[in-house]
């Protein structure tokens, strides 16, 4: 059992030898946390949730029937599934999907992912490009990685602009999507 404090709350998680950084809660994940503020009103989705450090604390701030939590991993949702009743949030939607396949549910107020950067860019790619239609206008996409020019220049073809905070020899990049209102296209006539 890994026991955390994050963001005031302490959370408990079941983890295993099969999981994504399964002896503590990883840095990266918790430099991500770092920058997000969990507002009522949010949707979160957290995509790639490995054992549900990220969705569990979403819920535990801003309600479970407000956050959704995918893995393609099947022991990674079914240990999430258990982390989410040790925690008292068992309410929370978790899924196995390959990235947002099998997901219909838009309107992500935040979407947030820790992807898996070591190998190609497949699976990022996959999780930007389908974000942004999964988000509505002003959502943020944050993602988290050891890795920089490949997610800038992602992120800007597909969002348009990136905010990228460096924290612990990690990048966690910020994109809001963008909404193209009435208003903006009449004033360049």
């Amino acid at each position: 059992m890994i026991n955390v404090n994050i963001k005031g709350i302490d959370l408990k998680f079941k983890t295993s030898n099969e999981v994504f950084s399964p002896r503590a809660v990883d840095t990266g994940t918790l430099a991500m946390l770092s920058q997000v503020d969990f507002e009522q009103g949010d949707k979160v989705l957290d995509l790639g949730c490995g054992y549900g450090v990220v969705g569990i604390l979403a819920a535990k701030l801003i309600g479970s029937e407000n956050v959704v939590m995918l893995d393609i991993d099947k022991e990674s949702v079914n240990i999430a599934k258990e982390n989410s009743i040790i925690n008292g949030v068992p309410e929370i939607n978790i899924a196995q999907s390959d990235g947002l396949k099998d997901l219909d549910e838009t309107n992500f107020t935040k979407i947030l992912s820790n992807p898996p950067y070591h190998a190609d860019f497949s699976v990022p790619k996959h999780f930007i490009e389908k974000s942004f239609n999964r988000l509505k206008i002003d959502g943020r996409i944050y993602m988290v990685t050891k890795r920089k020019e490949w997610y800038k220049k992602k992120l800007v073809s597909v969002f348009g602009g990136v905010k990228i905070s460096e924290i612990e020899d990690y990048y966690v990049f910020m994109s809001i999507k963008k909404g193209y209102s009435y208003a903006k296209k009449k004033t360049r006539r």
